[in-house]
């Protein structure tokens, strides 16, 4: 399995972790991670720190799970990107919609 997701034992927070490459192939095991939040308004947080690659497939995927949770969720944070990571998503622009740390 190359997505995984735990929630914090308080609710507040569900971290999604993505291993090896994020593309296309992952879009239904992704899409499942983030979906069935429930009512706490967590923050979600993509750990990217396994991710060796991203393609524009894993941005879109990205961006429909923003749109997707919308006001469900206190914000969305991505972290731990791996240098060739960060760098496709400040070409992108992605911290204008994410909080990337």
């Amino acid at each position: 399995m190359n997505v995984s997701r735990d929630f914090s034992n308080d609710g507040k927070q569900l971290v999604i972790a993505i291993k090896g490459k994020f593309d296309f192939s992952l879009v239904q095991e992704f899409r499942q991670a983030y979906s069935h939040i429930g009512d706490s308004q967590p923050t979600v947080i993509i750990d990217l720190r396994e991710t060796d690659y991203l393609d524009s497939s894993a941005l879109g995927m990205l961006l429909n799970m923003r749109k997707s949770l919308g006001s469900s969720v206190k914000g969305i944070q991505l972290i731990n990107a791996k240098p060739d990571v960060r760098r496709i998503l400040d070409i992108s622009r992605f911290d204008k919609m994410f909080v990337i740390a």
